[in-house]
């Protein structure tokens, strides 16, 4: 498809530089070839911005499905001003894998608007192995980096929402 781009880890627009947060990244142990190494990107990227190693929490869960507890969990318990959730739901021969994309989804989209912190899903759901090695570091970059990138973007737009006021969205 002309103009689709597919490497998004590229584009690196307007990334802010930070100092004084910090976040929490939840990485599934299932498909470790490919979380492990998105992890260990985000981890450098958000190094590269700013962050120092004392002020990333690290912790791993079975699979995807226990990202969004993980990250209710940490944001219960720690100052966290971000959680960036790791996992890799590959596709099989049942719809295994709809449920608990959807589910993960869901959960993590429900946990950033109650908590009011940016938790970001960092989750493939390719159609096969090959799909998620291009995405991991391949061809098409390491979404790793893209997640990282979303977290500080969004750290940066909470931060100017509320140095600019109390206003509610829709009125």
């Amino acid at each position: 498809m002309p103009g689709k781009k597919k490497n998004l880890s590229t584009t690196v627009s307007s990334i802010p530089t930070v100092s004084d947060v910090k976040i929490g990244i939840i990485t599934s142990e299932w498909n470790e070839d490919i979380t492990f190494s998105m992890r260990d990107a985000c981890t450098e990227e958000l190094l590269k911005y700013g962050l120092a190693p004392e002020d990333i929490t690290h912790l791993l869960v079975p699979g995807a499905f226990e990202l969004p507890s993980a990250a209710k969990m940490l944001l219960s318990n720690q100052k966290i001003d971000a959680v960036i959730c790791i996992g890799c739901v590959i596709k099989g021969e049942t719809k295994h894998d709809e449920y608990i994309s959807n589910a993960v989804a869901a959960g993590v989209m429900q946990l950033s608007i109650a908590s009011g912190r940016p938790v970001i899903f960092g989750v493939l759901t390719p159609n096969d192995h090959q799909q998620a090695l291009d995405r991991a570091g391949g061809k098409y970059g390491n979404k790793g980096v893209e997640a990282a990138h979303t977290a500080l973007k969004m750290l940066q737009l909470a931060k100017e929402v509320q140095q600019g006021g109390k206003s509610k969205i829709g009125f």
